[in-house]
């Protein structure tokens, strides 16, 4: 049972997962540090308040509804995919081929005709 739980923590998809997470969060000060220094003065001036939770804010029997809520949450998440896009994934994308040095993969065509060529080459005696 232990060595099954050690298997387990070790597996390069749970230390993937723990590392995404520990980077997200560290990464998350980032976003912030964004919202509050650029995007919340720009809110501000345009609305008068510093965020959007007050905008869009209407009443239904007494009960608030408010659609700059969404509208923040929805701009958060756009702030951080793009943080994430252009500033881990576009430059691992383009650090990727200068790092491995690997052959690209065969497709499945080539793979099947030298699967073919093995095989026809052990039933003819005369290859």
């Amino acid at each position: 049972m232990i060595k099954g739980y050690r298997d387990f923590i070790v597996r390069g998809n749970v230390v993937d997962l723990a590392v995404g997470v520990i980077m997200g969060a560290a990464f998350k000060t980032i976003v912030d540090s964004l919202i509050v220094g650029l995007l919340e003065p720009l809110i501000a001036a345009l609305f008068g308040k510093p965020d959007l939770t007050h905008v869009g804010v209407f009443y239904v029997r007494g009960v608030a509804f408010s659609v700059g809520v969404v509208l923040t949450a929805l701009i958060n998440f756009l702030l951080v995919a793009a943080a994430v896009y252009f500033f881990i994934v576009t430059p691992i994308n383009k650090l990727r081929p200068l790092v491995t040095e690997e052959e690209p993969d065969a497709t499945d065509n080539e793979l099947l005709t030298e699967i073919r060529d093995l095989l026809k080459s052990q039933q003819d005696p005369s290859q």
